[in-house]
Formats: structure tokens, C-alpha cells, sequence
């Protein structure tokens, strides 16, 4: 294709995923109350009578500004979109990408789109979850005399910084598949940067996480612990696979295979018949000749 027919398929393509976003944003802002009251209901509010529970501490939610109702529902409804819309982008990517692939390559590509949304949405699954426990933890640092006021644009964007960390925290051991797969890195360099994986997954838990809890940093630490040792098994089970089927799967593309030198015992010699003896009528052979070959072999 040419440049002008890829930059084309690519406009089409963004111009679906932009589609499929609005329309789910659209339904989400129908259900814009529902929504928003799940996502209020962490809250230790101060008008429920459950609300003290929580080292007898609660907040007192309030729009600050005539047009912040409205802000409110706009980032709802969009970022509720583009959730919803995952499977649906994550597709138009695959199509885009798929024409230039090989054929194990689009193998390698379907099993990334296939297992990415479901990790994503269990990573914003993960993310509600552990909400309300980092939620209440930061409202219990504030001071006795005083009631905080949680403004819902606030809290929506650390919600949304949670629900994109958790997300993308959970691709993170699919991306190492894929390169083991790929041939870029073995299951045993994997396994033997653990110590190192493990201190880089908490020290981006700690600063991808919006409260200062250790709480909600292992709350996230800890499922991506178990990834990453899900995916280095994956490896080293796909290396074992690439080893049966070829020995020198894992040598490097400079690193020379292994030469079986041994000498070999050679079976006697065998005596062939002659199919016809020659005759007398053969041409001699001219005295200029140097090579002294037999004509007839």
C-alpha cells in the first residue's frame, strides 16, 4: 500500500474506535446517576449512618460551581466510554496492524488482543476494589477538628489514575510473553531479573498510586508479583517448547550452533559389478591429455 492508503486506513480506523467510544459515553450518560453513585459509594459520607466507622472519621462530598454537576457527568460518561469500548479499539488496532504481519506473527497478535482487554478489565476491576480501602485510609489522616470536603471532580480523577494504573499494570507481564515469544529475551534472563522486577513493580506502585498508604500500594504490588511469575513460567515452558523442537533455539544470531565432530566407524567396502566390459573399440586417450582418468568411470 501506499503512504496516502495507510495513512487512509488509519483515519478509518480511529474514526471507529472514536465512534465506539461516543456511543458507549452516550449510553453511560443516560446511566449517568447509577454510575456515579457507584462510584460515590467508597466514600465515607457523612450523611450515612454507617459513615463513622472508619476511625470515626467521613467526608462531606460537595460540587463547588454552578457548571461542576455538569463537568462531573461529562468525564463519566467519557472515561466510562472508553472502558466500556476496550475490546472494540483494542480490535481496530489489531486490524491495522494485521495486513503487515507474517503468519506467526498474527498468531503471536491474536493472542495479545485476545488475553489484553480481559487483563485491563480485571485490572479496573482490581482498581474498584481496592478504592474504598485507599479512600478511607487517606480521610483518616485528617485532623479531629476538622471535615473534609471532597469535591466528586477530585476524587473522579484519582479514580481515574487508579483505574489506568491497575490497568495497565496487569498488561505488563502480557508485554513479557509476547517478547519471549517473539525470541527477544529467554524465560531464564526473566527469572533471573526477579529481584530487580520486584523492586521496580514497587517502586512504581508507590509512586503510580495516588494515596501515600502502604495499603494500596500492595494492593497493587502484589497481583502484578504474581503476574510476573505467571508470565516467567509461561516462558520458560515456551523456551522448553522451542528447545524440543529445535537445539539451537536458544543460541543468538552471531553464537554458532554445536558441531558433532565424533569420527564415525565407515562400513568395508562393497564390490559393484560393471554393467558391461569395455570394448577394444574405445578411443585412446590423446597423449595431450594430463588428467589420468578412466574414460569409461
Amino acid at each position: 500500500m501506499a503512504l496516502a492508503d495507510h495513512l487512509r486506513e488509519l483515519r478509518n480506523r480511529v474514526v471507529k474506535s472514536v465512534l465506539a467510544i461516543v456511543l458507549f459515553a452516550i449510553i453511560a450518560a443516560i446511566y449517568h446517576k447509577q454510575i456515579e453513585h457507584f462510584l460515590l459509594e467508597p466514600l465515607p459520607q457523612c450523611d450515612k449512618q454507617n459513615s463513622g466507622d472508619y476511625h470515626g472519621r467521613c467526608a462531606q462530598v460537595s460540587n463547588i460551581g454552578l457548571t461542576a454537576g455538569f463537568n462531573w457527568m461529562l468525564k463519566v460518561a467519557l472515561t466510562a466510554g472508553v472502558v466500556a469500548a476496550v475490546p472494540v479499539w483494542l480490535y481496530q488496532v489489531w486490524a491495522f496492524v494485521a495486513p503487515g504481519l507474517h503468519r506467526h506473527e498474527k498468531k503471536y497478535a491474536v493472542i495479545f488482543m485476545a488475553c489484553g482487554a480481559p487483563l485491563f478489565l480485571t485490572g479496573v476491576a482490581c482498581a474498584i476494589w481496592v478504592m474504598p480501602t485507599m479512600v478511607e485510609m487517606l480521610i483518616s489522616f485528617t485532623p479531629s477538628d476538622t471535615t473534609p470536603i471532597l469535591p466528586p471532580e477530585d476524587y473522579f480523577d484519582v479514580a481515574t489514575r487508579m483505574v489506568l494504573v491497575f490497568g495497565l499494570g496487569f498488561e505488563f507481564p502480557l508485554l513479557l510473553v509476547m517478547l519471549n515469544m517473539v525470541g527477544i529475551v529467554t524465560g531464564k534472563r526473566l527469572l533471573s531479573w526477579w529481584r530487580g522486577m520486584v523492586m521496580g513493580i514497587t517502586v512504581f506502585t508507590a509512586f503510580a498510586t495516588p494515596g501515600a498508604d502502604p495499603i494500596s500500594m500492595l494492593l497493587l504490588a502484589m497481583p502484578i508479583w504474581a503476574l510476573y511469575f505467571a508470565a516467567v513460567a509461561v516462558a520458560l515452558l515456551n523456551d522448553r517448547r522451542k528447545r524440543r523442537n529445535n537445539p539451537d533455539a536458544d543460541l543468538d544470531d552471531e553464537e554458532a550452533s554445536h558441531l558433532d565432530l565424533t569420527v564415525q566407524e565407515v562400513d568395508g567396502a562393497e564390490s559393484v559389478s560393471a554393467s558391461a566390459a569395455p570394448t577394444a573399440s574405445a578411443a585412446p586417450v590423446s597423449s595431450g591429455r594430463h588428467e589420468q582418468m578412466d574414460d569409461i568411470t
